[in-house]
């Protein structure tokens, strides 16, 4: 499968090694990791061994975790996944992070698209979800913005920073979803 997914501003692709540093620029900032998986003080060595996990998981055919290009440079400025791909059941998670300076230009709304695309139309997934760790109001708009449904809250699901935080969960239908 081609791992390259050509939009308007930006493209999803198959991450490189050259990829690490860009990675770590954008995924260092404290405001990034607030809300998502990634550490605080996010070092070099995260993005790269990070990179080497994605080949394996492609590999694998267990996720499809793709940067996010801006055509513009070529540089990644974020990710968009589907992971946890359940073929039997055709559904999987989307999950994803842009750098700070690129917030608000409708980027991750391009990037979101693009994933569902490949998620609905080539992996011919029937579902995909999101969890969004509450109070990430930005992250709630976006998945809803493109069709995704609220489907419930798990109450304190995620401890993060010594707080815990509920996760809000989201899932969009195949036939839900119009490009």
């Amino acid at each position: 499968m081609e791992l390259k997914i050509k939009g308007q501003i930006i493209n999803l692709r198959k991450l490189t090694k050259s990829d690490a540093f860009s990675i770590f620029q954008n995924a260092k900032d404290k405001k990034i990791s607030r809300y998502t998986t990634l550490p605080y003080h996010y070092k070099l060595k995260h993005a790269q061994d990070f990179i080497k996990k994605t080949h394996q998981n492609q590999k694998r055919k267990t996720a499809y975790e793709l940067g996010i290009e801006l055509k513009e440079t070529g540089k990644i400025i974020g990710m968009m996944s589907l992971m946890k791909i359940n073929y039997d059941n055709r559904n999987a998670e989307v999950g994803y992070w842009l750098g700070k300076k690129y917030w608000g230009q409708g980027i991750a709304k391009e990037a979101l698209k693009l994933i569902l695309d490949l998620g609905f139309k080539k992996l011919k997934l029937s579902r995909i979800y999101a969890r969004v760790m509450h109070p990430n109001i930005a992250s709630a708009k976006l998945l809803e913005s493109v069709g995704f449904k609220f489907e419930g809250r798990l109450r304190k699901a995620t401890l993060k920073n010594k707080r815990w935080l509920d996760d809000l969960r989201y899932g969009l239908l195949k036939e839900e979803y119009k490009k």
